[in-house]
């Protein structure tokens, strides 16, 4: 079958992939001049299994009127956001009961596993070459009490085969010497071996290439003026270069998705959350980190790879705002040097690189992977901070559930008609 998709992030390029593999013609429409210049652009970097429970954990609530027009806080909810999001806001809220985010966790779960276990395959398969580690990620705590929690967490997410170390101070300082500073403030730590980091960007244009070189055509500068529906189902994509026909279209443009889907009655809850990366340069740095290393109290997440440190973290819920917010990209680089306390100076002798860029939250932390009520009409989209975890697994599920064949795993609690 004839397949377009919308969108060369993550999420479009592995479903292309996939739909290609399964034998399917596909093109691939991208409104930017190449593959993974928007939400997949600079990214934590992390692939991590190990943390699938969605943000709206209980307690959001009040963690979010704490937070309310504090510029440095790692939830800022921005008033003027408001008025766009009650719908999708009073899901996420509805969400936050432990029952719904314990439901939410095990799904995402189930499909981070799997993903992990497909980005494996693939890179077996075809030798993708792009910057990544495999050394796993350690959790920090500065309390005993968070320490035992996140142990009770990792047993809860065993179920799917993700496996953890409880650490104690020493043993956590044994395995990153990088955190030698912070030491005397530490608990101790989970470690989770399977975790992985990489560059997603590269990730993503490597495989983009790869498949070009399989028959993918990939139509970039190209914008999405509408989409055609004859006899009830889908005829055709509309473009400012004219008409793409097919026999189903996956639309796959992260927080763009609803835009592209709304003209054809179709609603699709996501909503733009903020985020912000800084990257430092590892050059000349002896102390760097070796492992991936997410500190919770601070909501801070920190990766090596491609000769640079990843830091990443807080989560703006702004509205459509695109604009980087100085003071809050310098607060990224800020808050992993209590981490890092010698990062410091490394940013100030090689310089630091900032970025911003809008994830796509769905209110339940998962994504919509799918059909749509329109025959011939898909979804990959929603996959808020985890998109490069999700990315080969839901682009494997899309493709399959597009495609005609039959899942791999249960395909239901990531139905883009659930909350409809």
């Amino acid at each position: 079958m004839r397949v377009v998709v919308v969108g060369a992030g993550l999420s479009g390029v592995s479903s292309a992939w996939y739909l290609r593999e399964a034998g399917h013609d596909v093109t691939v429409v991208e409104r930017r001049e190449g593959p993974g210049l928007e939400t997949s652009f600079a990214n934590g970097g992390l692939v991590v299994p190990s943390q699938p429970d969605p943000w709206n954990a209980p307690g959001i609530v009040a963690k979010l009127v704490h937070y309310l027009g504090k510029e440095d806080s790692p939830f800022l909810l921005r008033p003027s956001a408001v008025p766009g999001m009650v719908g999708w806001g009073l899901r996420f809220l509805a969400n936050s009961r432990h029952e719904a985010w314990k439901r939410n966790t095990l799904a995402c779960a189930a499909l981070a596993q799997y993903s992990l276990a497909r980005l494996r395959a693939l890179r077996a398969a075809t030798g993708v070459d792009y910057p990544f580690g495999a050394s796993g990620t350690m959790k920090i705590f500065r309390d005993q009490a968070q320490v035992d929690a996140q142990e009770g967490f990792a047993r809860m997410i065993a179920q799917f085969g993700v496996p953890h170390a409880v650490l104690d101070r020493a043993a956590t300082l044994e395995r990153e010497p990088a955190l030698a500073q912070v030491g005397d403030q530490l608990a101790g730590s989970v470690l989770y071996p399977d975790d992985e980091y990489g560059d997603a960007h590269a990730f993503t244009r490597a495989l983009a290439a790869l498949g070009a070189a399989r028959g993918i055509a990939w139509r970039y500068g190209e914008t999405v003026e509408g989409i055609e529906v004859e006899g009830g189902r889908f005829a055709a994509l509309r473009t400012d270069r004219g008409r793409v026909e097919a026999d189903a279209l996956l639309l796959a443009a992260a927080a763009w998705t609803p835009a592209l889907a709304r003209p054809r009655g179709l609603r699709i809850w996501i909503n733009p959350v903020k985020g912000y990366s800084a990257s430092v340069p590892l050059d000349g740095w002896n102390g760097a980190p070796r492992m991936g290393i997410m500190d919770d109290g601070l909501k801070i997440a920190i990766a090596p790879f491609a000769g640079v440190l990843r830091l990443a973290g807080t989560a703006e819920f702004a509205g459509w705002s695109p604009e980087m917010n100085e003071r809050r990209a310098s607060n990224v680089l800020r808050t992993a040097t209590a981490v890092l306390p010698d990062l410091a100076g490394q940013a100030e002798r090689k310089g630091a690189t900032f970025w911003t860029g809008l994830r796509p939250v769905s209110p339940d932390g998962a994504p919509f992977v799918g059909a749509t009520r329109v025959p011939g009409v898909f979804v990959n989209a929603g996959h808020g901070p985890l998109g490069w975890t999700f990315a080969c697994g839901s682009g494997k599920l899309a493709a399959d559930l597009g495609g005609g064949s039959a899942p791999d795993i249960d395909p239901a609690p990531l139905s883009p008609a659930r909350f409809n």
